[in-house]
Formats: structure tokens, C-alpha cells, sequence
């Protein structure tokens, strides 16, 4: 498999306005959202957002009402999440993927398995979506140890909101991660926005390329 797997540092992270990012930086990937959870429909934003068709997405995967962890979307709906099978399904696609958590790097899936498993059965470098304000450092560098520990490659790391020079400093210094972009709060959230900003200000360096080849 190739690409990149999109986990963020806590809810609303911003994981999916970057996974919109990376289709619009990198053409030719295909989004998939395996585990969602609530009303919204990431897979459809980040299809907005990337000025996209349908096809750019891979739409199975599981979807339960329940705004709530996955495990316990599953248990409310009387269902259990496959991790093993979802994983299955896409690793014999010659595709290059943006795949999207749900959470982050720790949520629990079933009764034993977490969001990272998940991550361990497709094995792909993981990017991580960070806030950028007051707490990130503590919450990034924490992603960091769970996603080592597990021997998992960190592609790097997306901080999103207003830039802070210290923070990502101390990011960089501690995780020993390269921070790939610094994305704003888009207001409005459009796709002009977006392609005005990924082309140059994501992942300036190309560092994600090789994970793509």
C-alpha cells in the first residue's frame, strides 16, 4: 500500500480539513473514512473541499448515527467494528491513499481494539493533525510515544490554527518530527481557499512524495 494515514492529537483536530489539504497537494489519491461516527459526512467535505468526483473516494466502510467513540457508536447500534476486515478490503487496491481516523491514535474501536491497530494492519506512515494553541505540545508528543510504540512511521505533523513559532518548535525538538504545514482556520472554509493554500504551503519540501511512489 501507499499513502499516508491521517490521525489527529484529539476530536476535531482538524484531520479532515487536512485530509482535503493532501488530495489537493498531492493529485491522484484516494480518500477513504473506514470508521464514522455522527451526522457528518467527512468523506462528502472532503470531497467539497478538494473540488473533486465521487470516484476520488472510497465510500464503504462503517457509519454509525451515534456522535460518540466509535466503540460505543458500535455497541448503541448493536454492531461490532472489524478492524482486521476493513483493513482487508483496500490492501490489495493498487491505489494511493488518504485514509482518515476517526479520533485519535488511542480511541477504542471494539472491545480490544484501538483506532492505532487499525493504523498497524494497513501500515502506512501516519500524519499527525495537531492544534496549534496552548496544550498541543503535550497532546502531539503523547500521538508521538503511542504511534513509536507500535512501530508505526510518522510521516510528520499538521499543526492547524494560528501559527506559533514556539510550539512548533518545541514540537519539533521533542518529537523528533518535522512539521509539514501550519493550516489557518479557513473562514470561510471554501475550496478556494484551500487549493490557494496547499500547493505551496503544504509539505513545501515534497517530504510525503515518497511515501506516494
Amino acid at each position: 500500500m501507499r499513502g499516508v494515514f491521517v490521525t489527529g492529537t484529539d476530536t476535531n483536530a482538524g484531520k479532515t480539513v487536512v485530509s482535503a489539504a493532501l488530495m489537493v497537494r498531492f493529485p491522484g489519491m484516494r480518500y477513504w473514512k473506514p470508521i464514522q461516527t455522527g451526522s457528518d459526512d467527512d468523506t462528502a467535505e472532503v470531497l467539497r473541499l478538494s473540488d473533486l468526483p465521487s470516484a476520488a473516494a472510497y465510500h464503504h466502510g462503517v457509519r454509525l448515527p451515534d456522535p460518540v467513540s466509535p466503540h460505543l457508536a458500535a455497541s448503541r447500534a448493536r454492531t461490532r467494528i472489524d478492524v482486521g476486515s476493513h483493513a482487508a478490503s483496500i490492501k490489495e487496491m493498487d491505489e494511493k491513499w488518504i485514509i482518515e481516523g476517526a479520533g485519535g491514535a488511542l480511541v477504542p474501536v471494539n472491545e480490544s481494539d484501538l483506532m492505532v491497530h487499525l493504523m498497524e494492519r494497513l501500515g502506512l506512515p501516519v500524519l499527525i493533525a495537531a492544534r496549534s494553541t496552548l496544550g498541543t505540545i503535550n497532546h502531539t508528543l503523547l500521538t508521538i510515544e503511542a504511534l513509536r510504540a507500535r512501530r508505526l512511521t510518522i510521516a510528520g505533523v499538521v499543526m492547524v490554527g494560528q501559527p506559533d513559532a514556539d510550539n512548533r518548535a518545541a514540537i519539533e525538538q521533542y518529537g523528533y518530527v518535522e512539521v509539514l504545514g501550519e493550516m489557518p482556520r479557513f473562514d470561510p472554509l471554501t475550496p478556494a481557499a484551500l487549493r490557494d493554500w496547499a500547493p505551496l504551503s503544504l509539505d513545501p519540501g515534497g517530504r510525503l512524495q515518497e511515501f506516494f511512489q
